[in-house]
């Protein structure tokens, strides 16, 4: 009996030390992604062009004439963070500010395409900012949405007083969408006034275990759970706190939710678990037919561009008429 228990203690330790490794394996793995950074700028640059043509130009060209320009603040723990921000195409005409949250290993350049629509098409004020680990912005690892939204807070702030507007609307995609939404279940200013968040997923838990699954067919125990472990002690939260779904239990704030129908990366099935986690105020939903993930925008630029005008215009009636909480 005393061999078979120092056996079945040895075969426990042997798997708890192979966890604890794979945990930490992991965790690099999902958050410490290289390249990143400075290091990763060209090929996002030439993403942003690939999703729209000529955005790497106008951005450019913009910065050039003083008209797109950088902001540096302090973040959570002092992490210093970068944005850009640029006016309205006719300032004196703006219906608001919008704020732009890019995705996972992505940076402030990808969605150009969005920045564009908001300021040429849709005459808003942009404040387009770099998460942690992200394009210019420091951090030792990428937060997947759960700290960025206390940064995205500040960030709200700082567009506030760059415009002194009391319409603003926060839009993100895929991980950026995530951040979105978990801001949304927090206390924040009456300035902020609707949600936007294309594909993103119900939890940093729920999208590794998808991505474990289909990547490497493995289950998420027991390595998820050594690796949010491994995130906890290292970053202080664990994969099942970046909950999109518990802040959107929170949220009474209008929210449009897009998502396409062809998405493998952050399943489809994450946009209908979403919009049923908004028990309060006002939604809307695009199903996006034959898009993949974070391509909603290229597939169908005109009507994104027209969804997104309505949804903006539909919140700005409900604040006229009152009735912004109604539903």
């Amino acid at each position: 009996m005393k061999r078979v228990l120092k056996t079945a203690a040895f075969v426990l330790m042997a798997i708890s030390l192979n966890s604890c490794l794979a945990g930490r394996f992991m965790a690099d793995y999902a958050l410490k992604p290289t390249p990143h950074g400075v290091q990763d700028i060209e090929r996002t640059r030439h993403k942003a062009d690939s999703l729209l043509p000529g955005s790497t130009a106008w951005y450019d060209g913009l910065k050039a004439r003083g008209i797109l320009k950088d902001h540096w603040i302090s973040g959570g723990e002092g992490v210093k963070l970068h944005a850009c921000y640029v006016p309205a195409a006719r300032p004196e005409e703006a219906h608001g500010t919008a704020v732009v949250v890019h995705g996972y290993t992505d940076n402030h350049f990808v969605f150009l395409y969005l920045v564009r629509m908001y300021r040429d098409r849709l005459n808003y004020n942009v404040l387009f900012p770099d998460l942690q680990y992200h394009g210019y912005s420091g951090g030792d690892a990428i937060q997947m949405g759960w700290k960025d939204r206390l940064d995205l807070e500040k960030w709200i702030e700082v567009a506030h007083d760059i415009f002194q507007d009391d319409f603003m609307v926060l839009h993100g995609v895929s991980m950026g969408a995530a951040t979105v939404m978990m801001a949304s279940g927090d206390p924040l200013p009456d300035y902020v006034r609707c949600f936007v968040e294309d594909c993103g997923y119900t939890s940093a838990w729920d999208q590794f275990a998808s991505t474990l699954k289909q990547r490497f067919r493995l289950p998420p125990f027991p390595l998820l759970n050594s690796a949010s472990i491994v995130t906890r002690k290292r970053y202080g939260w664990g994969f099942k706190d970046a909950s999109s779904v518990e802040q959107l239990h929170k949220c009474v704030k209008p929210m449009l939710f897009i998502h396409g129908d062809a998405d493998d990366f952050v399943p489809f099935a994450h946009l209908e678990k979403n919009f049923r986690a908004k028990w309060h105020g006002y939604k809307e939903k695009w199903e996006v037919p034959g898009a993949v993930h974070a391509n909603s925008y290229a597939k169908y630029p005109e009507e994104y561009t027209r969804r997104v005008e309505n949804f903006l215009k539909t919140v700005h009636n409900m604040i006229e008429d009152g009735s912004i909480y109604d539903k």
